[in-house]
């Protein structure tokens, strides 16, 4: 185990001694790989705080559930508790009649309501689910109609189910350019290593009259490519921090004239963890592919 961690090593500081004798070479590199990563990775980011503004503006979707004129306490009570069991909801108030009717009133229809000879509303229950996830409220909705003593359940997910729809169309655009971009950072890792290789092969005759093994000979050129990505990766991170910064006024702006407090937020830890993790990989496979290719007939 020793040994494994001192051949790893010995490859770290030479990878590390190549990137650092190439400073342009290795700048450029980086920031051809940031700069590409940073698309995606701000178009997901962005996706996501549009969905946080969205759900501000447009506010919780609830589930209205209309008890029958002729419910009494007994059967309000008996819905009351299957609402509390129900562990896919957050919430629920109980709305009495009384209250409805007062609250119409409020909102302008006195005048109407009052040449009424008895209360025309009935008892209802709002409720309001778990999470945005479309297919549950539908699942709600329909246990509720099965309900006794529920006349009718009006279900509000219509601007959900659009909101999912234009958000997984913006995740698999953001998906298709995260591959497509990938494929083409493999490709410039791949030309980059082969010119290592190239550069290396007088080196790498040496090395093998030496006695040095394939791996040995190999695991430097993995690391100086998984280094390289990484670094891009980093440069990812602060080139989507700036754009942060830059569009944080507008979209502050922009929830303001509806009425909503709202705040750009950027890669929390997860997200900039897996930004570095995939450009190491995708600097890692280009470095990779180019070894089998070039290194054996080195």
């Amino acid at each position: 185990m020793m040994n494994w961690f001192y051949l790893h090593g010995r490859a770290i500081a030479h990878a590390l001694r190549r990137l650092a004798g190439q400073p342009l070479g290795t700048l450029l590199s980086a920031l051809v790989v940031g700069i590409a990563l940073s698309l995606p990775g701000g178009g997901y980011l962005l996706l996501d705080n549009v969905a946080s503004l969205a759900r501000g503006v447009s506010g919780t979707p609830e589930i209205s559930v209309f008890l029958d004129m002729g419910a009494g306490a007994a059967d309000v009570a008996l819905i009351e508790r299957r609402l509390k069991a129900e562990p896919a909801l957050a919430s629920y108030r109980y709305v009495p009649r009384d209250e409805a009717l007062q609250q119409l009133q409020r909102g302008g229809l006195g005048d109407v309501l009052g040449g009424l000879s008895a209360n025309p509303l009935p008892d209802a229950f709002v409720a309001a689910p778990r999470g945005e996830d479309p297919a549950v409220f539908e699942r709600l909705a329909e246990t509720m109609r099965s309900w006794p003593k529920v006349a009718h359940v009006q279900l509000d997910s219509a601007w959900v189910k659009r909101l999912h729809a234009l958000l997984g169309l913006g995740r698999s655009a953001v998906m298709m350019l995260a591959g497509l971009l990938g494929f083409a950072l493999v490709i410039v890792t791949f030309n980059t290593i082969r010119l290592q290789i190239l550069t290396q092969r007088p080196e790498i005759e040496v090395s093998r009259l030496l006695g040095a093994t394939d791996p040995f000979i190999r695991r430097p050129f993995y690391w100086f490519g998984g280094l390289q990505g990484a670094l891009g990766g980093l440069v990812a991170l602060g080139t989507v921090w700036l754009g942060v910064e830059a569009l944080a006024a507008p979209v502050a702006a922009l929830a303001e004239s509806y009425g909503a407090v709202f705040a750009l937020s950027g890669p929390g830890v997860p997200e900039s963890l897996v930004i570095v993790a995939f450009a190491t990989f995708l600097g890692w496979l280009g470095a990779a592919i180019s070894v089998r290719r070039h290194l054996a007939g080195a």
